[in-house]
Order: structure tokens, then C-alpha cells, then sequence
């Protein structure tokens, strides 16, 4: 019988053929020409694979610990998988961040660029655009017609992304900009960069008509998930059977905490105003301003390279490859806000910081965004991720598969304020930019439970006491109860709304962080050693909550 590692090996492989564009997505060469068949076939497809390897893994002996800890993993993270899929939520996937139809047009910012050959590639995968794009169309149709329609607020939303995509919102189209890059190519590829630019334009152009004018009619005008889905979906993300309850209640405490931690804050940077008002005199603050996104760009990645250099050794083991980390300006049409691309299996493409700005926007408040660049890059996102790409001790499916937002976002968050204790937001106006990002995270444990599963607000909260949780009152209190911008507010409600379950991952990860962290301190005692702790929990690689708050418990 094949071990525990060499099944999950196994599993990449034949998931990245099944699934080129997360292949693609995880850096594993070989599949850049070919396209994901998003058709009820190709989920089937899919989990047929799954299903084989997560019976094998259950059935397999661990030959020691790394296995065993292998295999609760892989059972865990894949055993979801399967009841989303038996659940239809593969289908019916339709959202304004992370959908197939997202997928397909950001896998191309993912494909390198250097060379004719590269390009021929792109063009390859460009021709097959168009089938992608059907198979998107059937398996919402089938979702709907099995009593699963999407909600008319996402279908409207992705019908004006893309819109934008397509070239049909008054600037050129994704396509055509990506194949205008192509520098000293033969004539004859760049016909077929323009003829698959062109296709892939046409295609995006039809699937929006056929969301506005086939699929807005069948949809559902609620937003909420209801229980039993937002469960399912808040185990997937999160990677625990949490009590909502509790999780709303605790939410609340939280906020109410980091409000009075702002206070404190906002006292000393201006004394008798407002958090709006401290806010707004930040805004106006020269010190704190960037003007151009070019200059935003290069702010950024100077701040993340330092970051990169001070924490290395002193704080942080970083391996030469995860030394790169590149920041980018997003292409326009997706939502607002920073996010992460993890490196190839072989680091020949970086991890990546990318930035989605509102269209015109060329001012840029820095101290609303310092936490955010160590929140994506290091020792956020890139160090956990990088690191587990590059640990040779787990399996592929450790490195390459198994982020999990609770365990991902959670540690993201916790880097942030971890950032505040090593000394590194000493200056008071990115402290209050930073305690602004968990305030914000805080809010969303509220409004994702409350407008998902229609909660009560309670009494004390000065907010509308007593009413249940409607979409309308969630984008009021995160405008009024928060000082983000509200561009970013407006998106965030509906990424909520048609993601249910992961907002509250990050709040609710970095708990469980800082948790463990206290428990290991008082297991060791005067042996207890931050780095140490840090080296050994980035080396397990992603999991769910639970999983880590097993494999944290058993670190010496």
C-alpha cells in the first residue's frame, strides 16, 4: 500500500491535470496551455479524483508523525471538499472574488511573459477561453435548475466585472491590454495573441448578456446563506465546527475592545475628535500621502523589501528563495483591496503582493495601508506561504493545496500586531491604521454571521438594538462604526454576501494564534522562544483551526 505522502504527491498531480488553472495558480509546470473544464462534468471529474485519494489516505497506516499529521490534514481539507461538492456549491460557485469566472480571467496575470515561447502559451490558452467560459454557463444553469440560483446582488456584480473584462465599459479590455505587451514576437504569433484576445473578449462579452439577461431573472433576491449552508461554508474556510453564537458574541466583545484601543490612540494624535476625525486629519497629513499609482507601487515594495531584510534572522528564519517578494498594481476591474499570490513549486515565479485600486484614484493615505503591505507580504502572508512552499519535509499537497483562510488570514492578522510588538508601528498614525484593520476585521465576525444566519443585534451596542441583520444594515455600520473608505466598504459587503463564512477567518484564525502562542509559552515556561515557536509553526504548512490547534499543542 502507497504511504500517506506518496498518496497526497499523487493527488497534486491529478488534480492539477483535472485543474490546469489551479496548476497554474500553484506553479506546477506542464499545464499552462490547457484550460479548467468549469462544466458540471469537470467538478464531477474532479471529485472522482478527490474521492479515490482521500478513501486511500483514510485507509493508509501513518509511518510516523509527519504522517499522521499528513493525513489529518489531507482528510480534513479534502473530506470538505467533498461534501461542497455533494452540497453543489462547486456549481453553483458565483461571487465578486473568488469564483471560476474570477479564476479564469486572473490566471493569465499569473503566466510569464519573457519570452516568444511564453507567449505562444498564452495564446494556446487564450484559443480555449471560450469553452471555460461555457462550462461556467452550464453549471450555473444546472445549479439553478436543482434549486440552487445564485443571489440577483452577485449575478450584478459579476455581470459588471465582467463587463470591464470584456472591453465593454468604455476602456480597453483585459485581453487586448494583456497581448499588447507582447514585445519582439514573430507576426504570426501575435495574430494569434490578437485573434485569442479577441475570443476571450467575445466570450466574456456573451457570458455577461447571458448573467444579466438569462440568470438575473432565476435568481434568488436574498442574500443570506441560511444556517446550514453558511455552516458548511464557515467549516471550509475556517477548518472548525464553530458554535456561531459564540463566535457573533465574542465578535462583538472585540470590537468593543479594539474601539477603546482606538480611543486611546486617536487621544494622542488629536485630543476631543472623533475616530472619523482623527482619520480625516490623517488623510490631509503630506506625511502620510503618495501621489500616482506608480509611486504608490514603489512605496510599497520598499517598505516590504525592508521588512524582508529586518526580519530575516533576527526575528524570522527566511530561506534565500522567499527573500523575493514583487508588488504589483492589480488590473482593473476586479473589487478594491490588497491580495496575495503565493510562488511557484520552484520560486521561478515570486510570491506576489498585488494591489486592486478604485478606477482614478492616484492620491494614496500610507498609514492606512502599512499593516496591510506586512499583512500580505512579510511576515504575512508571503513568509507563511513561501515557507511551505519551500519545506521539503511536507508533501506536495501540504505545500501546494492546503491553505486554509483560518489558518492563512488568521496568521496575516496576527503578523500585524505582531509587527506593533517587534516594534515596527512605533508611529502613532500607522498604529492607528493598524488598529483600524482589526477593527475592521472585528466588524465582519458581526455583520457575516448577523446578515448570513439574520441574527438579533443585541442590547449596549448602540447600533439599531434589537433589529436582525439585513445587508442594508451591515454596509451602514461598517460606515459609520469604522473609519474605512467606503469604495472599500461597499465592496467588502458584497464579497461578504456572496462568500459566506470566510470573512470572519481572519479575526477568528488570529485567536486561535495568539491562543496557542500563550499555551506554548506556559507549557516551556523560561524555555519559551518566540522564533522558535514561529520557525516550527510556519514549517507545518496550512490546515484548518482544528487541525492546528492539535499540531501547536505538540510542539516542544
Amino acid at each position: 500500500m502507497a504511504s500517506v505522502h506518496e498518496i497526497c504527491n499523487s493527488y497534486v498531480e491529478e488534480f492539477a491535470a483535472a485543474h490546469p488553472v489551479a496548476a497554474t495558480e500553484m506553479g506546477i509546470p506542464g499545464y499552462d496551455d490547457q484550460m479548467t473544464d468549469y462544466s458540471p462534468e469537470g467538478h464531477a471529474a474532479r471529485a472522482s479524483v478527490a474521492k479515490r485519494a482521500l478513501d486511500a489516505v483514510r485507509a493508509a497506516e501513518p509511518a510516523d508523525a509527519a504522517e499522521r499529521a499528513a493525513k489529518a490534514v489531507f482528510t480534513e481539507r479534502v473530506g470538505l471538499d467533498q461534501e461542497m461538492h455533494e452540497a453543489g456549491l462547486d456549481e453553483a460557485s458565483l461571487n465578486v472574488i473568488a469564483s471560476p469566472v474570477q479564476d479564469l480571467r486572473m490566471v493569465f496575470d499569473l503566466m510569464p511573459t519573457g519570452t516568444p515561447g511564453e507567449w505562444a502559451t498564452i495564446a494556446a490558452r487564450l484559443g480555449k477561453v471560450p469553452a471555460a467560459v461555457d462550462g461556467i454557463r452550464a453549471s450555473l444553469l444546472s445549479a439553478t435548475a436543482a434549486g440552487r440560483p445564485p443571489a440577483l446582488r452577485q449575478v450584478t456584480k459579476v455581470a459588471q466585472q465582467v463587463e470591464t473584462w470584456a472591453g465593454l465599459a468604455g476602456e480597453t479590455g483585459y485581453f487586448d491590454t494583456l497581448v499588447a505587451g507582447a514585445q519582439d514576437v514573430p507576426d504570426s504569433l501575435r495574430q494569434d495573441l490578437e485573434r485569442g484576445a479577441r475570443v476571450a473578449q467575445e466570450a466574456y462579452a456573451e457570458l455577461a448578456g447571458f448573467l444579466r439577461a438569462e440568470l438575473a431573472p432565476k435568481a434568488r433576491d436574498s442574500d443570506a446563506a441560511g444556517e446550514e449552508v453558511y455552516r458548511l461554508c464557515s467549516r471550509y474556510f475556517i477548518g472548525a465546527a464553530l458554535d456561531p453564537r459564540e463566535s457573533y458574541e465574542w465578535g462583538w466583545a472585540e470590537f468593543s475592545r479594539l474601539e477603546a484601543e482606538m480611543r486611546e490612540v486617536a487621544s494622542r494624535l488629536k485630543p476631543g475628535a472623533s475616530l472619523a476625525e482623527v482619520a480625516a486629519a490623517l488623510d490631509e497629513d503630506p506625511r502620510y500621502r503618495v501621489h500616482g499609482t506608480g509611486t504608490f507601487q514603489a512605496w510599497m515594495q520598499e517598505l516590504s523589501d525592508t521588512a524582508l531584510r529586518d526580519l530575516r534572522d533576527r526575528h524570522f528564519e527566511i530561506p534565500d528563495p522567499v527573500m523575493a517578494l514583487e508588488c504589483r498594481i492589480a488590473p482593473p476591474g476586479g473589487g478594491a483591496g490588497a491580495y496575495y499570490t503565493g510562488p511557484s513549486e520552484d520560486f521561478s515565479r515570486p510570491g506576489r503582493m498585488w494591489w486592486s485600486l478604485p478606477p482614478g484614484r492616484e492620491e494614496f493615505s500610507t498609514w492606512r495601508e502599512v499593516s496591510t503591505v506586512y499583512h500580505e507580504g512579510v511576515p504575512g502572508h508571503h513568509l507563511q506561504i513561501a515557507t511551505a512552499v519551500h519545506e521539503q519535509s511536507l508533501n506536495r499537497f501540504q505545500r501546494l493545496m492546503a491553505f486554509t483562510s483560518g489558518h492563512g488570514e488568521g496568521w496575516a492578522l496576527y503578523a500585524e500586531r505582531l509587527m506593533q510588538d517587534l516594534g515596527y508601528l512605533s508611529d502613532d498614525g500607522n498604529l492607528f491604521g493598524m488598529l483600524s484593520e482589526q477593527l475592521f476585521r472585528a466588524a465582519r465576525v458581526i455583520v457575516d454571521f448577523g446578515m448570513h444566519l439574520e441574527l438579533e443585534i443585541p442590547a449596549g451596542t448602540g447600533f439599531h438594538e434589537g433589529q436582525r441583520w439585513t445587508p442594508e444594515l451591515g454596509l451602514e455600520f461598517l460606515l459609520t462604526r469604522t473609519i474605512t473608505d467606503p469604495p472599500l466598504v461597499r465592496d467588502e459587503i458584497n464579497r461578504y454576501l456572496g462568500w459566506p463564512g470566510q470573512a470572519p477567518a481572519y479575526k477568528l484564525g488570529e485567536r486561535l494564534w495568539l491562543e496557542a502562542r500563550e499555551d506554548a509559552r506556559r507549557r516551556q515556561g523560561e524555555k519559551f522562544d518566540i522564533k522558535d515557536f514561529h520557525t516550527k509553526a510556519l514549517r507545518l504548512g496550512g490546515m484548518g483551526l482544528d487541525t492546528l490547534r492539535e499540531q501547536l499543542a505538540e510542539l516542544d
